[in-house]
């Protein structure tokens, strides 16, 4: 499945978040995979993302800059392929 930044998602319901110095640390508990969230903004916009229709409304509601959001997409569509986002 190909990720969509104008669709809506959420945090896989198996997934913990535990906040580090450098951002926070991704868990899920299904797959067993651990990833790297390297940006607090990365982290507070992946918790905000249910809130929202559309991954580009929780970018305007992050208050992301618009050149930003092609990396912010990237890393988004990293997470959706390792199952920490689910489409909602």
């Amino acid at each position: 499945m190909k990720f969509d930044a104008d669709g809506a998602y959420r945090l896989h319901p198996k997934v913990a978040i535990r906040p580090e110095p450098f951002g926070a640390l991704a868990y899920h508990y299904d797959n067993r995979r651990l990833n790297f969230l390297r940006a607090p903004e990365l982290v507070a916009l992946i918790e905000s993302l249910s809130d929202h229709d559309s991954v580009r409304q929780a970018f305007r509601a992050a208050g992301i800059e618009s050149h930003r959001w092609p990396a912010f997409e990237t890393a988004l569509a990293s997470l959706a392929e390792s199952e920490v986002l689910v489409p909602s």
